[in-house]
């Protein structure tokens, strides 16, 4: 089985415009495809440093003296590359998306397939868990949690149902969370539906929001003038907030103008917004709902 199969593969990679002897980043290495590929265009002086806070994602370390994994979130990238020594780097590449493995390995509990204990934990060291979110989260809190990242209408009847549910006896896995809520599942809906609660959860557990923002908020110091961004993003969430900072070097409001109505922001975008072919989601529909922003420092 693949570990992650790269979406946008060549896409992506090209629009780091790479130089030979060039310093890049990827954030998010997971199987290591898009960091293959990004080598594969390197020269011998080029070097690449990659990121992931997964256990799982270690496994699949490259042997090349041009390459160096960092065992830790993305939102540490500035603090951990100078601790190698680098300052700036030509290029910065972001799949935002869970890896296909983590949806594969039942236990891990992202996905709505498998029976599974609640976990959804990218870092396994970390003390919050979806068990927790479940089960000691006021009801406040899951409302906003599933209203916020889930975008779910009926969040505030549903913590409230969670709420009451779990007072009996702790939700403890998938199957008894899916019976918790069965009655918003509705037939045709049910998988729509389920996915978006998961996504929720899987947010909240992983700080997935608050980690893009602090990861973004570093990228034009990090970046050299004319370096290059590519992110992808998977749901609204992440890609508003993408889309906001390459435009306007914030997440909320507008940048502040100078007498002349003129105002300076970091970022340039690069082309339009991308996307699969039909050919890439019929051989890999976890693709199909992917989109590829690309940038440049000015």
């Amino acid at each position: 089985m693949e570990y992650h199969n790269p979406v946008l593969l060549k896409e992506t990679v090209d629009g780091l415009d790479i130089k030979e002897d060039g310093i890049y980043v990827d954030v998010t290495f997971g199987g290591g495809g898009h960091s293959k590929e990004i080598l594969r265009r390197l020269g011998p002086n080029g070097k690449l440093y990659a990121f992931d806070q997964d256990p799982d994602a270690l496994e699949n370390t490259i042997d090349d003296e041009r390459f160096t994994l960092i065992h830790e979130n993305f939102r540490h990238m500035k603090r951990f590359l100078r601790f190698y020594g680098v300052k700036q780097v030509d290029g910065i590449l972001a799949d935002f998306g869970v890896s296909s493995h983590q949806f594969d390995v039942a236990e891990r509990g992202f996905s709505t397939r498998f029976e599974a204990d609640l976990d959804m934990r990218m870092n396994q060291k970390s003390d919050l868990s979806a068990f927790h979110v479940v089960n000691e989260y006021d009801e406040e809190q899951l409302k906003q949690v599933l209203l916020q990242y889930g975008e779910l209408r009926q969040a505030p009847a549903m913590a409230k149902v969670i709420v009451e549910e779990r007072e009996s006896e702790p939700i403890k896995t998938s199957e008894q969370l899916k019976s918790v809520l069965k009655r918003f599942l509705q037939h045709k809906k049910e998988n729509k539906v389920l996915a978006q609660i998961y996504q929720a959860i899987r947010i909240e557990v992983n700080q997935e929001i608050e980690a893009l923002k602090e990861f973004l908020l570093q990228t034009p110091e990090v970046l050299k003038q004319d370096g290059r961004l590519s992110f992808i993003s998977y749901h609204s969430l992440e890609d508003r907030l993408v889309k906001r900072f390459i435009r306007n070097g914030l997440f909320e409001g507008e940048p502040e103008r100078d007498m002349f109505g003129n105002y300076e922001v970091p970022l340039k975008k690069v082309g339009g917004l991308i996307v699969p072919t039909r050919e890439e989601i019929k051989m890999n529909n976890r693709a199909r709902s992917a989109k590829l922003r690309i940038a440049k420092k000015l």
